[in-house]
């Protein structure tokens, strides 16, 4: 059996264990990181009116609201088997409590992956389909696909405890996750379902990325008059392909360990799955902060500091069209046009006007 110097629970001395401290460490930080990130996000929603905003806010919203409570689970059960000096046959001779913690590590690692490609796959289809993302996505339907993707991963979590197969302790005796020594083809088929549904919304998030960040560029580059609203797509682009970034490195070497295990039965270093496995933590950790730093407000400031530090001063700044008190919730007003009378709806309009939709 593998044995982590620095996870060896020792307390001589009264001298804390280093794993204790970091993993103390991680789990404050992560749980301020989405607080605040939360309540940003909370904040937009409710001040934001535009639709397709809105749906992205609230689907951010979900996803750090789901890793605040990953945190708290997950690291207070890790801290609980180290204060219990990794002793599972003490404190767990029936092994509930390291079901509950494989079950936690299941369902908190598939739910930002699976929400990270949905939000990519709306975006998408509210920039190449508008018409279709008016109708078809509408807010109760957000609320709706929320709620099928945490009962989809909470289904694969407790997939193994429903046809009677037990979570395992690993090797380094601080976490529980599926069986990987003397597999049988049930229990690959668990390992295969987790790494692959993890993949492939990695690569949908991917492919669907792509594709909106090609047809924003295509659009800026046809020069056309009228383009109100169009920035915040830009804004969100950018937190998406921030997104996919964090967890392509937090948790690709997480899910390539376990599919390799699962498809080829190949066992791997309990030190290599152990870092993989704090590796893939930090996601939670640095997701929030794609929302808390990627605003207009914030590239507005540190536009403004590198171009002084680079002494351009005739860049244009007009077309970032916010300020630092409004941030990234400022929406285009219609009230200015020349041809806009209260009263009447923006679907009516003369030959001379550019045709101005709620969802463009």
């Amino acid at each position: 059996m593998c044995v982590n110097i620095t996870e060896v629970t020792t307390y001589k001395n009264n001298t804390v264990e280093p794993a204790i401290l970091v993993s103390v460490f991680a789990m404050s930080a992560g749980v301020l990181s989405n607080c605040l990130a939360l309540m940003i996000l909370v904040s937009a929603y409710r001040r934001f009116r535009l639709k397709s905003k809105a749906n992205f806010l609230f689907f951010a919203a979900g996803l750090v609201f789901t890793d605040f409570l990953g945190h708290v689970t997950n690291g207070s059960l890790a801290l609980y088997v180290y204060a219990q000096h990794k002793n599972w046959s003490h404190f767990d001779p029936h092994e509930i409590l390291c079901n509950i913690f494989g079950v936690c590590m299941v369902f908190f690692g598939l739910c930002p992956l699976i929400l990270g490609s949905v939000m990519a796959v709306e975006r998408c289809i509210g920039i190449t389909n508008p018409l279709l993302h008016s109708t078809k996505l509408a807010p109760k339907h957000m609320k709706k696909l929320l709620f099928l993707v945490w009962l989809l991963a909470m289904f694969v979590a407790l997939l193994p405890i429903i046809v009677g197969r037990h979570y395992k302790v690993q090797e380094s005796r601080s976490w529980c996750f599926f069986k990987i020594q003397k597999l049988d083809g049930l229990d690959r088929c668990f390992l295969l379902l987790f790494s692959v549904l993890g993949l492939l919304s990695l690569f949908a998030a991917m492919l669907c990325n792509t594709i909106t960040g090609f047809t924003l560029v295509k659009l800026k580059m046809k020069e056309t008059r009228h383009r109100q609203g169009r920035s915040h797509h830009f804004e969100m682009i950018c937190q998406l392909l921030a997104i996919m970034l964090v967890s392509f490195i937090c948790w690709g070497p997480f899910l390539v360990c376990f599919f390799i295990i699962g498809s080829r039965g190949k066992n791997i270093n309990c030190e290599t799955l152990l870092l993989a496995v704090r590796i893939a933590t930090w996601n939670q950790i640095l997701d929030p902060w794609v929302y808390i730093l990627l605003r207009k407000a914030v590239l507005k400031k540190i536009f403004f500091i590198s171009r002084n530090c680079c002494g351009y001063q005739d860049i244009p700044l007009d077309k970032w069209n916010c300020n630092s008190a409004k941030g990234s919730l400022q929406t285009p007003s219609f009230s200015s046009r020349t041809d806009f009378r209260p009263g009447t709806s923006l679907r009516v309009i003369t030959p001379d006007t550019a045709i101005v939709t709620p969802f463009s």
